[in-house]
């Protein structure tokens, strides 16, 4: 007989691919040896020692050599973890680190998986630990595969009959599930929960188990859990990182030189939640740069208490940035560092990296140097009390600031856009909605902020910084995460030409193209009525910036080099970028360390994918707000324009608050609706009725699912009219086609 240990180690070698037929026969088992056998995987499996049907025994707790793995957190470290998404055992599904994936150049599209993120699928190896580490299991990842949505996110509602309903929280589920009695998880109505979805019923509804409560967004104020939830946004702080907060370094100033006397200020929106940002402008004093201006830019110098190896970093890491929703702000660092400690009070000592900057009177920067200083900030302003100075409308406070301070700001702005002009970035005009709520989290208005030269002065203060922190690190040969905007690619640029074409106009070949060549697309359009969704398109046809420790320029800005150094508190981008200039400058503790280093790509990566995170999360959450807000309007009639066509429908965006929600092609009509794709067009074969894209329209809201963040409309406006010209061959398969619906 083959002891328990001999069993174990046979079906390893098969998993899933072996019974008791199959183990007596290895061992050359009979007869009596064979009921003696099946009383051992008996006692075995009662034991819970093996798991698995009778013909496909393995060990319990044990993963197969391949299968299929959901991503579904990162642990402290930064590094992905993942679970077998089919798991039939008992108890917890075990959890297996998820091995480095080969990086990949980014114009390299070879690479079947590419870089992994919180909900990704995967096809994997999986090997067994025994470092001792917290993980028995790693996987290597061969093929990405498509997200798994047989559990899902959803708010419940009770029923009177008992059991209740799961709502969806996403646009393209808009059915809802059925929970029996009994499988309600112990969920109240309004919760979150993760649900695992089941079969139809034979009336057709789709039934649920409630898995977990994850809380309750009913209040417009929690919003934004939703968000966190699905996309596996980290929302506390674990006790080993906030037990470090008693312990930061203190500040002394023999790490800082004194630069308390220098009237800095900052400049940030009216709400803003932390202030890293300080700036200062004088002219030249030096004869050999007549006209020329020195400008200062002071950025919190975060990387003096957050240091490498610490769990602070670690979870900055992980989070890689701050999001921010309308009711609130999931930052990257605790408070006491983001609205404490780092953030540049007025009127308070604040340790600072600071970057002086000489610039000629055409706007051409000279030479610039970097600091580590200790400021002190002389005033807390924001855009609207900075600009109404100006413009002759001074606050009390920015009276007394306006002629030693803001006038040589708007000084030196005025020559740096000399500069920027001829340089010629990309100039979009997208004004960005901004929801206003009230004192009970709900939205009181949905509203487009005034553009003012204030927004621009810091704006282009910042990329100046920026740059100066990639050209000094790249001098010191000291390695750094450049903020990469690629050009677009031709796919895109193709389909914004199409688009383009149906207006008379067109870029030049893509050998030739620069950021001015969209900058004169974008003014003929002004003359036009559609001319913010050309923004929009141009928009579309750019590449997605992202983060790299390989130096590929940034087509929008039009630089060679460039690099993200002035928000510390709230990127990680930032911190590293800090890090290395404190470590190639001298400048003290804190400095970037060869194991950060090393590691600059998969951090890359990570942080440019929490980038995508947030953004994504922070839009869904603003649209589910806007739903709410609108939920008892159904049957309202809105303006709004077309903002995608597609061959299932119209997008249109409201007027007065931008929402976004869908109309299906089947409500415009009873005729055939062709889809013209180069024209962005939907026209109806038998009327000509044509939908453009940005055609002005009234809809109908007919159907609004608040937590989803979904709209349904009905087209209320008629289309234009347009000659309708079918091959003969068409026209007849349309004629017959619409004889056979009508029999």
């Amino acid at each position: 007989m083959p002891t328990r240990e001999q069993i174990l180690e046979y079906l390893e070698k098969v998993p899933g691919r072996a019974g008791k037929r199959e183990i007596a026969r290895a061992f050359g088992l009979s007869g009596d040896e064979r009921v003696a056998l099946k009383r051992l995987l008996a006692d075995m499996a009662h034991e819970g020692v093996l798991t698995g049907p009778k013909k496909a025994l393995k060990q319990a707790g044990r993963l197969p050599p391949t299968g299929v793995f959901v991503v579904v957190a990162r642990d402290a470290d930064g590094d992905l973890v993942a679970e077998p998404r089919d798991w039939e055992e008992t108890g917890p599904r075990p959890r297996a680190l998820v091995a480095p994936v080969q990086r990949r150049h980014p114009k390299d599209q070879s690479d079947a998986v590419g870089a992994l993120g919180i909900g990704d699928t995967v096809l994997a190896r999986t090997k067994p630990l025994d470092d001792g580490g917290a993980y028995d299991w790693s996987i290597v990842p061969i093929k990405r595969l498509e997200k798994d949505r047989s559990r899902a996110l959803g708010i419940y509602r009770t029923d009177s009959r008992g059991g209740g309903r799961i709502e969806p929280i996403e646009k393209r589920e808009m059915r809802s599930f059925r929970v029996e009695e009994g499988r309600e998880g112990g969920a109240k109505d309004g919760d979150l929960v993760r649900f695992d979805a089941g079969r139809a019923t034979r009336s057709g509804f789709m039934t649920a188990t409630i898995a977990e409560v994850l809380g309750n967004p009913s209040d417009q104020r929690q919003i934004s859990l939703i968000a966190v939830h699905t996309h596996g946004i980290p929302e506390h702080f674990s006790e080993r990182t906030l037990g470090e907060l008693a312990d930061l370094p203190r500040l002394s100033q023999k790490d800082h030189a004194d630069w308390r006397d220098l009237p800095l200020v900052t400049i940030d929106p009216v709400d803003a939640r932390d202030h890293d940002d300080a700036v200062h402008a004088a002219p030249d004093a030096d004869p050999a740069n007549p006209g020329g201006w020195i400008a200062t830019v002071a950025i919190a110098d975060v990387a003096f208490y957050v240091r490498p190896g610490s769990a602070l970093d670690r979870e900055a890491k992980v989070r890689g940035n701050s999001v921010y929703f309308p009711d609130r702000v999931v930052p990257m660092l605790p408070e006491k560092i983001s609205n404490d400690l780092c953030s540049l009070r007025e009127l308070e000592d604040r340790p600072a990296l600071a970057v002086r900057m000489i610039f000629d009177a055409q706007g051409h920067k000279r030479r610039h140097t970097f600091h580590r200083v200790l400021m002190r900030s002389a005033a807390k302003l924001n855009y609207q009390e900075a600009q109404a100075a100006i413009d002759g409308k001074p606050s009390e406070k920015a009276a007394q600031l306006l002629e030693p301070v803001l006038r040589p700001l708007w000084a030196c702005y005025a020559c740096l856009s000399q500069a920027r002009e001829k340089r010629g970035p990309l100039d979009l005009d997208l004004p960005e909605r901004k929801i206003v709520l009230d004192k009970e989290g709900r939205v009181a208005d949905v509203i487009v902020p005034e553009r003012l030269d204030a927004h621009r002065l810091i704006e282009e203060f910042m990329i100046q910084a920026n740059v100066a922190a990639a050209e000094t690190l790249e001098e010191k040969k000291s390695r750094l995460v450049y903020r990469v905007h690629e050009p677009p690619s031709r796919e895109k640029l193709a389909s914004l030409n199409d688009f383009l074409a149906t207006l008379g106009m067109k870029l030049p070949h893509a050998g030739q193209l620069k950021p001015a060549h969209f900058n004169e697309i974008l003014a003929k359009a002004k003359e036009l009525p559609v001319a913010d969704l050309v923004n929009e398109v141009v928009l579309r046809s750019q590449s997605q910036a992202v983060y790299a420790p390989d130096n590929l320029g940034h087509f929008g800005l039009f630089l060679r080099r460039y690099a993200h150094f002035t928000s510390p508190i709230r990127r990680y981008a930032d911190l590293i970028v800090h890090r290395a200039l404190v470590a190639a400058l001298k400048f003290g503790p804190g400095g970037i360390t060869a194991e950060e280093i090393e590691d600059l790509p998969r951090v890359a990566e990570m942080i440019s994918q929490a980038e995508r995170r947030a953004m994504l999360a922070e839009r869904e959450t603003i649209d589910r707000l806007i739903a709410f807000h609108l939920a008892d309007r159904i049957g309202a009639v809105f303006d709004g324009r077309i903002s995608g066509v597609t061959r299932s429908g119209l997008f249109v965006r409201l007027k007065d608050t931008g929402a976004d929600g869908f109309i299906p092609i089947s409500t415009l009509g009873q005729e055939y609706f062709r889809f013209e794709e180069a024209a962005h067009t939907l026209v109806g074969e038998q009327s000509g009725l044509a939908y453009h894209l940005g055609d002005k329209v009234q809809v109908k809201l007919v159907e609004c699912v608040p937590t989803a963040g979904a709209l349904r409309f009905e087209m209320v406006s008629e289309g234009t009219r347009t000659k309708v010209n079918l091959p003969r061959g068409i026209r007849g398969q349309r004629r017959l086609r619409g004889r056979a619906q009508r029999r």
